[in-house]
């Protein structure tokens, strides 16, 4: 597909879809302009980062109210999370194909709601622990609908810049999750940053439901049965670029949520002890990532997302083994501004590739992109929360789980990659 110089909102995505299904008609758009189309989109995405990182201040006030002994412990609350937000995943494609991509969303939002609800009023860790579950099942809906949405609009290297785009306004927030959660504990309890996210939840319900319209084409709405949903996840598993992008995104993912798991403990509890200053730690690194998704919104509609990405993936993998030897060098405590410097420098490279990643795996998926995004949705948070639970869990007072975990997944990701591409890589393809 040949890129304008611009998205544009009157193009429906026009590939080719699978399985011999008829090309849609485009309609005109009559939603919400380029930016604020970003904006909500954005939003929809952020609830997933705001409801993980501006929790991580309350962690000492969390562990301290329920009595929890073992501070690795408290990771469980990011991770049980992304648990609930990756099974309930699989059920929100097929269901915003067959009925649309608004009323689906309401309804996730209504979950998240009591999901926040039900974690203030916790009597017990078990039970906000099954409260975080209840919230990411209903954070989820923002994650397979925000990438269905896009890909429902643009294809190729168009939906790649939007992504890239959407992805620097979503960093924005983990740049500033772990202040805000930090100013709502000044409030005087860990309760009010499940405040701040019921808050947030909110403003999306509201947004979203007065400004943006359907987007799935009724040429491509698909029965709700068990049946389609099969024939759909057939179609999904046997497509090569599908299984293999989403599998390297799993292995990325896992990366920034074993650094995400166990940031608090590395930046305040249990290694460089930078209390009030870990927000500012935190934001830095996540800046780095804001910069590179910027940058890949610009660039891709010249290189293309596979030389992008796979160049990405390829140097995030070499600096992940200089954070190996610097580790070792320096016992597992290596001076913070220059972890702190090697660390920003592979969450920029690894922006260059989680934004490609999910525009290639769905890139030939267009008819079905609801349950598409459904599936890889819930196959890459799955496989990152693992992933990332067994870094997060491994922290023993050094940067070391982090390092070997950033340089093994990196290469693992690099030969996925390969796989994918019958091991021709930096290769622009048709429409990448």
């Amino acid at each position: 597909m040949t890129s304008s110089p611009r998205p544009t909102l009157g193009s429906p995505a026009s590939e080719a879809s699978p399985g011999g299904l008829p090309e849609a008609t485009p309609s005109p758009w009559v939603g919400p302009g380029f930016a604020e189309f970003v904006g909500i989109v954005a939003l929809m995405m952020a609830v997933t980062a705001m409801s993980i990182d501006n929790l991580l201040p309350a962690f000492p006030m969390i562990q301290e109210r329920f009595g929890v002994a073992d501070p690795n412990s408290l990771q469980l609350l990011v991770y049980v999370y992304m648990i609930g937000f990756g099974v309930a995943q699989i059920v929100y494609g097929p269901v915003s194909d067959a009925l649309g991509r608004r009323p689906t969303l309401l309804i996730s939002l209504g979950i998240y709601t009591a999901g926040c609800i039900l974690s203030m009023l916790a009597p017990s860790f078990e039970w906000l622990l099954a409260s975080r579950i209840i919230q990411g099942m209903g954070a989820a809906g923002g994650r397979v609908l925000a990438t269905a949405i896009v890909r429902d609009r643009f294809s190729g290297r168009e939906m790649a810049s939007v992504m890239s785009l959407i992805m620097m306004v979503f960093l924005i927030v983990p740049m500033l999750g772990p202040a805000i959660g930090a100013t709502m504990l000044l409030l005087g309890s860990w309760i009010w940053v499940f405040v701040s996210m019921l808050a947030l939840g909110g403003i999306l319900t509201l947004w979203f439901a007065l400004r943006m319209p359907e987007t799935l084409h009724p040429a491509y709405r698909r029965p709700l049965s068990l049946r389609s949903t099969g024939q759909a996840l057939l179609t999904v598993l046997r497509t090569r670029a599908a299984i293999g992008y989403a599998t390297a995104l799993g292995l990325l993912t896992g990366c920034i949520m074993g650094y995400v798991g166990s940031a608090q403990q590395v930046f305040d509890t249990g290694l460089y002890h930078l209390g009030g200053l870990f927000p500012v730690a935190f934001g830095v690194v996540a800046g780095a990532m804001g910069a590179a998704t910027l940058i890949n919104s610009r660039v891709v509609r010249w290189l293309g997302m596979r030389t992008l990405s796979h160049a990405g993936v390829t140097a995030f993998t070499a600096v992940g083994l200089v954070q190996v030897g610097i580790g070792l060098h320096y016992q597992g405590h290596p001076p913070l501004v220059l972890f702190l410097s090697v660390l920003a420098l592979n969450q920029f490279l690894i922006s260059f590739a989680l934004p490609n990643f999910n525009a290639l795996a769905l890139q030939p998926l267009g008819a079905i992109a609801g349950t598409a995004s459904s599936f890889l949705g819930f196959y890459t948070t799955i496989l990152g929360a693992f992933c990332g639970f067994v870094i997060g869990h491994a922290f023993d007072g050094t940067v070391m789980p982090v390092a070997y975990g950033y340089a093994i997944l990196g290469a693992l990701a690099l030969l996925t990659v390969a796989w994918t591409e019958h091991g021709r890589l930096y290769r622009a393809g048709a429409s990448g």
